[in-house]
């Protein structure tokens, strides 16, 4: 990307890579853009923006990750700009200083342009980096530069920082002396712009919780004096700042030594950016939030009403009361549109009641908790879940390892009601209002039972963390929990929704050795193979059952096989093409009422298991947590869940009309 740059005062070129997460920040006409954790990344001597980008592989890693990636140039260029001779000098060798002194003072301003004007211009244009999430690192000379810009702004506007080969001690070794002397007149004026100097003079404070620093020991510029990590090293301990230096046989100073451990160190940045971004989230939602005037007493809000079936939702001004004994009110900060939902409000439900407030797949933050209350407390972020756990010493179900179906609230919750009996909605005539699977989401404030709870890291944004209230977890669980799916074994999914993509997500992570998705939509397929799938099968273009071409493709059958279509033709679809023997058959979907699954007995005779699975055998308050914390740790990615993100309780019809509309997986509402 170029641009002009009132910094160097000359055209100035940039790469920048985007991970897919947040591509519609790149659309100039979009709204609602998210603000997008970076790493900028600070090239050395003779290189330019392309260098990075062509031969270090990083964007795979930051892909993972979700973060982007920058890379600026070295120096400015054109006719105007002046040069030497020299590989060191001028042009691809602008030290990220401002310079000074003539003939370079004009355009050699690369400090002020990496640390001023490009993140104005990123923030601005594309939403990224903003509020101070941004971490930086560089190779050899752009080392020094990521080394000194983040500990001359004292951690303020980044997040964390690690370098490559990094020149550690520039007034002490010919490269920074050359460079010093030629754009701020002498070496001393360089101490300002030493990262050894700089460290030593902090104060005794430490500034990061840690810095990385990546070098080969067969580096000739190692041995040669213009590194000196070693400098830096001590300064460091000097004053307590934490420095990992490793140290790696038999690499030298090439970009080969980068790709190598560029992966390190983007995972590095990316789990400080993470916790970043999840403080910034904590610091905006408890300044906007006080729950101090509506304590104890009853709270209007608005809702979306479902009146009847097959009726559009109606924006309604509603009445919450308190919660009772064993109860915790909330305020729903971000709702997920989960097909179960459309399933009842499209009358399939038998134990749908109308009017009612649907809606089960959310994150909320504590408003106020009844009675006896004592797992979570006002202020906690937590999710709903219809699946609960009392944890009860007498509860059978709880204190069993084979099922998480426990029934204490059952009965109240399928007649729409709290577990008193009654129920904790009113509308404007003061008629009640049903509740819907415990949870009752599509509404500004709910009520739950404190057992339908799950507190969870405040690390994880809310409209992120509610995917785990329903069908991410649900289709996970399926595959860890309930059919505990070996490594290298074959499965079958039937049906990609975000279930089925999450069984899909699931099985990889099992190490399974082969997966097919079906579907009768070919578009879902590139993110049923991105997520793992290793044969995509379009069962509405094939001349036999569907069952038939999968044993034929796999000789006897698939391991596991998984409906999460609801259908109850696929089941039956899904339970025979499971192994000959052994094969183990799921039923995740939901059928409408009154439907009933049929095969001919001799498909169990001949060894085949048929189950279901009801929010993936997850413990609801003991795994969601658990859940959560491993999609902080990066080792659960959930992003490419989110197809849509709307704003306000009452665009959750529009939301409704995306689903419908065949390629949304999630679409979050965010209240």
């Amino acid at each position: 990307i170029s641009h002009d740059s009132t910094s160097t005062q000359t055209s100035m070129t940039f790469g920048l890579f985007v991970p897919s997460r947040f591509a519609t920040n790149m659309d100039e006409s979009a709204i609602n853009k998210e603000n997008v954790p970076v790493i900028y990344w600070l090239s050395g001597l003779t290189c330019d923006d392309t260098n990075f980008a062509m031969k270090a592989g990083a964007f795979s890693h930051a892909e993972r990750e979700n973060v982007a990636l920058v890379m600026p140039d070295t120096s400015p260029r054109g006719e105007d700009v002046p040069n030497v001779d020299s590989y060191d000098l001028g042009v691809g060798a602008g030290f990220y200083v401002n310079a000074t002194q003539e003939p370079y003072s004009k355009h050699y301003q690369m400090y002020s342009y990496v640390t001023e004007e490009l993140p104005a211009l990123l923030e601005e244009q594309f939403n990224i980096g903003k509020q101070g999430l941004r971490s930086i690192t560089g190779h050899s000379m752009g080392g020094h530069g990521a080394l000194t810009i983040a500990l001359k702004d004292n951690n303020k506007s980044w997040v964390s920082v690690s370098a490559f080969s990094p020149i550690c001690n520039p007034t002490n070794c010919p490269w920074g002396e050359k460079a010093f002397k030629a754009y701020l007149g002498s070496i001393d004026a360089g101490l300002a712009h030493d990262a050894t100097v700089l460290l030593s003079e902090n104060g005794g404070a430490t500034v990061y919780d840690e810095i990385l620093i990546e070098q080969g020991a067969d580096d000739n510029f190692l041995s040669g004096g213009q590194l000196l990590p070693e400098n830096f090293v001590d300064a460091a301990k000097s004053v307590g700042q934490k420095v990992t230096l490793n140290m790696r046989d038999g690499y030298d100073h090439s970009y080969y030594f980068i790709a190598s451990f560029i992966g390190d160190h983007i995972s590095f940045h990316a789990k400080r950016l993470r916790s970043k971004y999840a403080e910034i989230l904590v610091l905006e939602s408890s300044s906007s939030l006080d729950f101090s005037s509506t304590t104890g007493k009853t709270i209007t809000c608005q809702a979306m009403v479902a009146r009847a079936p097959r009726q559009p939702l109606t924006l309604e001004t509603i009445t919450v009361g308190v919660p009772l004994k064993g109860e915790v009110r909330v305020k729903v900060m971000a709702n997920a549109l989960c097909h179960t939902d459309i399933y009842t409000l499209d009358g399939h439900d038998p134990e749908g009641l109308f009017p009612s407030i649907l809606g089960h797949e959310a994150g909320c933050i504590v408003e106020s908790v009844g009675e006896g209350v004592t797992s979570v407390k006002p202020g906690d972020h937590v999710i709903p879940c219809y699946t609960p756990q009392c944890a009860t010493p007498g509860c059978i179900f709880c204190q069993s390892p084979k099922t998480n179906l426990c029934p204490v609230i059952r009965g109240t919750q399928g007649q729409g009601l709290m577990p008193d009996g009654t129920s904790r909605f009113k509308d404007k005539d003061g008629n009640p209002i049903y509740h819907f699977m415990g949870c009752s989401t599509m509404a500004e404030y709910t009520v739950l039972a404190e057992i339908s709870c799950a507190k969870i890291s405040k690390e994880l944004p809310l409209q992120k963390a509610c995917l785990f209230g329903c069908g991410v977890s649900t289709g996970l669980g399926a595959v860890w929990n309930t059919c505990e799916v070996e490594p290298n074994s074959s499965v079958a999914v039937f049906g990609l929704g975000a279930v089925g993509l999450a069984v899909i997500q699931g099985a990889k992570m099992a190490g399974a050795g082969r997966i097919i998705a079906v579907d009768i939509n070919p578009d879902k397929f590139p993110a049923a193979v991105k997520l793992g799938a290793t044969d995509c099968v379009d069962s509405s273009k094939l001349d036999k059952p569907v069952q038939n071409h999968i044993v034929e493709m796999t000789q006897w059958g698939a391991d596991y096989t998984f409906d999460c279509t609801g259908h109850t033709n696929v089941m039956r679809s899904a339970l025979e093409c499971a192994h000959r023997g052994w094969g183990t058959s799921c039923i995740i979907g939901v059928a409408a009422s009154g439907h009933e699954i049929s095969t001919r007995p001799f498909q169990l005779v001949t060894g085949r298991t048929w189950k279901g699975t009801a929010f993936g055998g997850f413990k609801s308050r003991r795994d969601v947590p658990l859940l959560v914390q491993r999609c902080v740790a990066g080792k659960l990615p959930i992003d490419h869940f989110i197809t849509h993100t709307l704003d306000g309780v009452e665009k959750t019809n529009d939301a409704i009309e995306t689903l419908h509309g065949g390629k949304c997986l999630r679409a979050v509402v965010r209240y």
